[in-house]
């Protein structure tokens, strides 16, 4: 039985056979290696995929693969890292719920709003006191090393 989810995953990317996989078995746990997650999307997964446990968490803003199984319906689980190998657990209705409630973050549709994310992102990170003149040499020699 297929599962039906408020989450789309978008159908142009690389990962979205295995949302048709997962959504095609319907099963309550679908156990797999990160060997047949490959096969089946055609192409190998990133090598953070093996060193990361973080990039198979169930959060919609961490990757598109992640998007791939949480719009099938599923959540993964049981990851071992060593092994290769993670386990999709299909989500009860209120999980979907919760989870259709997250969106992915917007994409920048300019310049200008990527240039200002990027500036706010290091707001209230450095602070010069008063009276700094920024501009000031900082060393009494500006000439390069002999």
């Amino acid at each position: 039985m297929a599962t039906s989810s408020a989450l789309t995953a978008p159908t142009d990317s690389r990962y979205a056979p295995l949302t048709a996989y997962l959504r095609g078995v319907g099963q309550s746990h679908i156990a797999m290696t990160f060997a047949e997650i490959e096969a089946l999307v055609g192409h190998p997964l990133p090598a953070s995929a093996r060193r990361h446990r973080a990039w198979w968490s169930n959060n919609p803003s961490n990757s598109v693969i992640t998007w791939a199984w949480l719009a099938a319906g599923y959540k993964s689980e049981q990851v071992d890292m060593e092994a290769g190998r993670l386990v999709f657990r299909r989500v009860e209705e209120e999980e979907r719920k919760d989870a259709a409630a997250e969106t992915p973050p917007a994409p920048f549709t300019d310049r200008a709003s990527l240039l200002k994310a990027l500036y706010g992102a290091l707001k209230g990170t450095v602070t010069v006191p008063d009276g700094t003149d920024l501009t000031a040499p900082t060393a009494t020699d500006w000439r390069a090393d002999r």
